[in-house]
């Protein structure tokens, strides 16, 4: 039986830390969104800023989610021909990725040049989470959670 508490299987498993690590930028994008649509209802400039901070930890803690990831593929498939299921899962990861560095652009931006935001990045900000929640939906079903995997 694995000790949970022994460094070896904690930082040597295949893929345990993109298992972990995953939690902290859909957590944190699903708060600055609430806290973003919170913000423009109440007009609360607080919020707002709340937003944006989340969303810049989001976005830089995106960075170590997707190299773990494409180490726990390299190491579980040995690199092999990425398809299906998982191919979907890194394309959408990919593309989470990138929509919420362009969120966090978009407020960084409106708060650089002291503008109001602008009102069409709540429709990217509820795209972004939903793209998010598949990527997510289908790395459960690849870890097993979902389902088979």
């Amino acid at each position: 039986m694995l000790n949970p508490f022994d460094p070896k299987s904690v930082f040597l498993a295949k893929h345990a830390q993109h298992v972990v690590l995953i939690h902290f930028p859909i957590a944190l994008l699903i708060a600055a969104v609430a806290f973003d649509v919170i913000a423009q209802w109440t007009k609360r400039h607080g919020l707002a800023d709340a937003a944006c901070y989340n969303l810049l930890v989001a976005a830089i803690s995106t960075v170590p989610v997707l190299a773990t990831g494409l180490l726990a593929w390299q190491f579980q498939l040995e690199g092999q021909k990425l398809k299906g299921v998982l191919l979907l899962h890194l394309v959408l990861a990919c593309v989470s990725s990138v929509m919420i560095w362009l969120i966090w652009s978009i407020h960084f931006r409106a708060r650089r040049h002291d503008a109001s935001l602008p009102s069409y990045r709540l429709a990217i900000e509820f795209l972004t989470v939903g793209v998010v929640v598949l990527t997510a939906h289908l790395g459960g079903f690849l870890s097993g959670v979902n389902g088979p995997g």
